[in-house]
């Protein structure tokens, strides 16, 4: 009977960019992208909070470098490119995590301005830095892409409509560009996970949002950590998972289960 070795998670050598990066689940990820080898450019739209999370992670032994960038604008999405490219030689690796939602309320008391401004954010600059990514990761051999939808993907979340259809989007794009990419050697994929521990997610966690009272009912019985989203995102971003490619992991501890 013939077998194969074990497949490292190691990315030495890989280079990685991580949007929203400097709290919470950006942040979680930045960190664990690090420490399994890679180099990792964190970015955000103040200036001060890329300073804080460089040096944070810099204090943790990770080769970092910190962009200032609002993805929503084109001039921001260009310099994250040029600086990382210039800095460290290449892009192995994005995960689009940044998002916005200006809104709570009823889908139908949202404004065109705010719907504008989640799918400009939330869609829009996640497909075009994808767009620009490419060229460069193809100079490589190859990548990877991640894409960080939300539980609101599946089932939209009460008070926001918006935000979860702009999340069901990234499912769509994920498959379609995994399909496009394949052949030059770049695997597509993207987490959803359920509620998490974070700041952003503070109005579910006051119980605004009757999906809070659903996952306290779930299998495990608590919310997710940063550190559990961090860790699947590596996952996919190593030789760990070459043949996943088109996929969406829901990280929601069992959330789906009940949907």
């Amino acid at each position: 009977m013939s077998s194969t070795g074990a497949v490292s998670r190691s990315l030495d050598g890989k280079v990685a960019i991580v949007t929203a990066s400097t709290d919470g689940i950006g942040l979680a990820i930045a960190q664990q992208l690090g420490k399994d080898g890679a180099k990792v450019v964190v970015s955000s739209r103040k200036q001060d909070n890329v300073i804080k999370a460089a040096n944070f992670l810099e204090n943790e032994g990770i080769d970092v470098m910190g962009v200032m960038c609002h993805v929503g604008k084109p001039e921001h999405r260009q310099n994250l490119i040029n600086r990382t490219i210039n800095h460290f030689g290449g892009i192995d690796i994005l995960v689009s995590n940044a998002a916005t939602n200006p809104v709570f309320g009823p889908l139908l008391q949202t404004t065109e301005d705010a719907w504008d401004k989640i799918f400009e954010v939330n869609v829009k600059a996640s497909f075009l830095l994808s767009k620009d990514v490419i060229p460069h990761m193809e100079k490589r051999g190859g990548g990877n892409i991640v894409y960080i939808s939300s539980i609101g993907g599946y089932q939209p979340l009460q008070g926001l409509g918006a935000y979860s259809i702009s999340k069901t989007t990234l499912l769509g794009l994920t498959k379609a560009l995994a399909d496009e990419c394949a052949d030059i050697g770049i695997r597509v994929n993207c987490v959803a996970p359920g509620v998490i521990k974070t700041r952003f997610s503070a109005a579910v966690r006051r119980g605004r949002d009757k999906m809070y009272s659903h996952c306290c009912i779930h299998s495990f019985h608590r919310l997710g950590t940063s550190e559990e989203i961090g860790g699947a995102v590596s996952f996919l971003c190593s030789d760990q998972a070459s043949y996943i490619t088109g996929e969406t992991i829901v990280i929601g501890g069992g959330m789906t289960a009940r949907l």
